[in-house]
């Protein structure tokens, strides 16, 4: 009995790792034009955030553009998930309470429906880290078969 419990947990985990795999490509996807926008345009993004009354608008461009940058590519591969996922879920917030909250929580309103529930996908990924189909997984957890 010992022996089918072990494999049935085994076998039902697979799923969550297919779906942690899914979040991270999905959520970089998601990042990808909003970063190639900041990039591309940093002076003007720059300014806009001087009109949204951010502080420190030059530095918090730069910032942003680079976690967001950094967090394409660390997502993709499932290395530094955890970590990532925090700075990240910090860049949300921010979009959040500077960008959408005066819109409502309508995304046809740009409000802040669709940061919230990226955020809430950032927060997963704090929790159960990148999954078995990661980097994370391969330099981090080596010998550890959590499911």
């Amino acid at each position: 009995m010992k022996d089918f419990i072990g494999e049935f947990r085994v076998l039902v985990s697979y799923p969550r790792h297919i779906i942690l795999l899914l979040i991270r490509l999905m959520l970089a996807y998601g990042f990808t034009q909003p970063a190639l926008l900041k990039m591309n345009n940093i002076h003007e993004t720059v300014t806009w955030f001087t009109e949204l009354t951010i502080p420190f608008p030059a530095l918090v461009t730069y910032l942003v553009t680079g976690i967001e940058s950094l967090g394409i590519i660390l997502l993709i591969l499932g290395l530094f998930t955890r970590y990532i996922s925090v700075f990240l879920s910090m860049v949300m917030l921010g979009a959040i309470f500077f960008v959408h909250l005066p819109n409502g929580f309508s995304v046809a309103n740009n409000g802040v429906e669709i940061p919230l529930y990226y955020f809430t996908f950032f927060m997963l990924l704090i929790s159960f880290g990148a999954g078995k189909f990661s980097l994370d997984r391969l330099f981090f957890e080596k010998g550890v078969d959590n499911e």
